[in-house]
């Protein structure tokens, strides 16, 4: 069958190829074990600093290539990640060793220094992934680009996708995304009760309240302080700095404009979105249907992997299995 049939009306659900290790059950040690997992510490890269339209900037992190028409793979990574998430490291590696170009840019704040603005980034800011890859064509104009997005980065590059249709192509080859939120609603739902409370929205809350701090302090935000401190949920957070500073009513708000699953049927490049059943951060039953994806959209959804884990192979394992998969579908014509 050829899965990039012009004929389909609606996305292709594609059978997965992933198999979890047998010693790594259950999606909590899959997501967890992932990123604990050491990653490949060769990647040496070069960083670059990009002037935003707005007085603000973001560090670009460059893997170089002597090829000078080497293909050019953009990751964006998620939520508190960087170029050095476990990741990132495991996919630049691949391309590495395949002869490619690759670049992380940063979102504000992510990048080790704080961004000047009293904003930071969001789910949905698919303004900033616009941004980027126009530039980042505009200096490549010959060379092929594809992009990853994985988890935030995936949602909001999915909104960016929906939202361009078929100008994305001037821009992009290809698109693949790893473990995104598609439903903000349905995220949050699950993120902000019980264990996974505990185990991951504690984490994450933890490590930006030291960075709105910074900017209630800078800017003199009317945001207090010790409400941020009190703050042990995404909606809490979300409701107090993200929405408002972003433009959004509150969480609510945020959560629904934010959300890529209603642009998935307006994308008009070919996508691949890998997300595993057994995520932690988001339930299987806020999948999309084949008739809610674009015919443009090939959708895998492994019954195990966790967020953004996709262990492979014997102890202690590796995370080969995941940019393998997203550089076979970029080869794929």
């Amino acid at each position: 069958m050829n899965i990039e049939s012009t004929e389909r009306k609606a996305g292709l659900l594609v059978k997965s190829t992933y198999a979890p290790p047998w010693w790594l059950p259950g999606g909590h040690l899959q997501t967890i074990f992932a990123y604990a997992l050491a990653a490949n510490p060769l990647i040496d890269y070069r960083r670059e600093r990009w002037e935003t339209p707005d007085g603000d900037f973001i560090d670009l992190d460059w893997l170089d290539s002597a090829n000078d028409e080497a293909k050019l793979l953009v990751l964006f990574h998620g939520l508190e990640g960087s170029s050095r998430s476990h990741y990132a490291l495991s996919i630049m590696a691949l391309a590495q060793q395949q002869g490619w170009r690759g670049v992380v840019p940063h979102f504000r704040g992510c990048s080790g220094e704080l961004n000047r603005l009293p904003r930071l980034y969001h789910s949905g800011d698919s303004r900033e992934i616009d941004w980027i890859l126009r530039r980042l064509k505009e200096e490549n104009p010959q060379r092929e680009i594809y992009v990853i997005g994985v988890s935030l980065g995936g949602n909001a590059l999915l909104k960016w996708l929906g939202e361009t249709g078929r100008d994305a192509g001037a821009i992009v080859e290809r698109a693949a995304t790893v473990s995104a939120p598609l439903d903000l609603h349905a995220a949050a739902s699950v993120l902000d009760v019980g264990s996974r409370k505990t185990i991951y929205t504690r984490s994450f809350i933890e490590s930006l309240k030291p960075k709105i701090l910074a900017k209630i302090a800078e800017h003199k935000l009317k945001i207090d302080p010790a409400a941020v401190l009190a703050c042990a949920t995404f909606r809490e957070i979300d409701d107090l700095y993200t929405a408002p500073i972003h433009g959004f009513t509150n969480a609510l708000d945020y959560w629904t404009r934010s959300s890529s699953k209603p642009w998935l049927q307006h994308i008009q490049i070919p996508t691949l979105l890998i997300n595993a059943r057994n995520d932690p951060f988001l339930p299987a039953a806020a999948l999309p249907q084949e008739r809610e994806v674009s015919a443009s959209v090939n959708f895998e959804f492994p019954g195990s992997g966790g967020h953004v884990g996709f262990v492979s192979g014997k102890i202690p394992g590796s995370l080969d299995w995941l940019p393998q998969r997203i550089m076979r579908f970029f080869a794929a014509t």
